[in-house]
């Protein structure tokens, strides 16, 4: 089984549902997606996998997986829930955080960077979970870690389709340095306010969003 490939398929689903091609409610037929993307069953089963996991999809017993979208409140919610996890993570990281934990979080923002440079939207969310997971790792709470981990993998298929706004990549990299700068200078209040900035999703970038999940 192709992990990587799996990933891959995943992607493309998630952007295949954005763009209107399964509607809400839609069951995923994994013979139909095995020709069309001209593997084996094994990885699309995988790719489902992924899917259900980050919460676009759901598997029903004896039926199969379904395409399941959020409404605008609970989209709403979950960003708001997961912009004060990342805040709580700022705050104990710029308290805690080791010399090594700063290096691996510089390193992932110089590759952040680089896929800006190259307007590289997928390589940049690569590496932006990165950035955030060591932030989660350095605030030192293996129970905090855990949740922020699993709600970052449910919002996986949103936030990386929101990097795709004109701008954001950029925007997005002014917010890292601001964070950055702040677990540096172990500010805890700077921390969580920078990163509850960065993750919340509201006004205008909301409502493109939510009509991007219309088309």
């Amino acid at each position: 089984m192709d992990i990587r490939r799996a990933d891959q398929i995943a992607a493309s689903l998630e952007q295949l549902v954005f763009s209107g091609e399964f509607r809400d409610g839609e069951r995923l037929d994994e013979l139909r997606l095995a020709e069309q993307f001209h593997v084996s069953r094994t990885p699309i089963r995988e790719a489902l996998q992924v899917l259900v996991t980050s919460g676009l999809a759901e598997q029903v017993p004896r039926r199969g997986v379904f395409i399941r979208q959020p409404g605008p409140v609970e989209l709403m919610e979950m960003f708001e829930t997961m912009a004060e996890i990342e805040a709580v993570c700022g705050r104990l990281a710029a308290m805690r955080i080791t010399d090594e934990d700063l290096e691996a979080l510089t390193a992932a923002n110089d590759r952040c960077l680089q896929a800006a440079r190259e307007s590289d939207p997928d390589g940049y969310y690569a590496e932006n979970e990165m950035f955030h997971q060591i932030i989660y790792r350095a605030a030192a709470n293996s129970f905090l870690e855990k949740q922020a981990l699993h709600l970052q993998n449910r919002l996986k298929a949103y936030r990386r389709i929101q990097l795709r706004f004109r701008g954001r990549l950029d925007q997005s990299m002014s917010e890292h340095s601001k964070i950055l700068h702040a677990l540096k200078e172990g500010n805890a209040e700077k921390a969580a306010s920078v990163l509850r900035s960065h993750v919340a999703i509201q006004g205008e970038k909301f409502h493109q969003l939510v009509a991007s999940l219309k088309r």
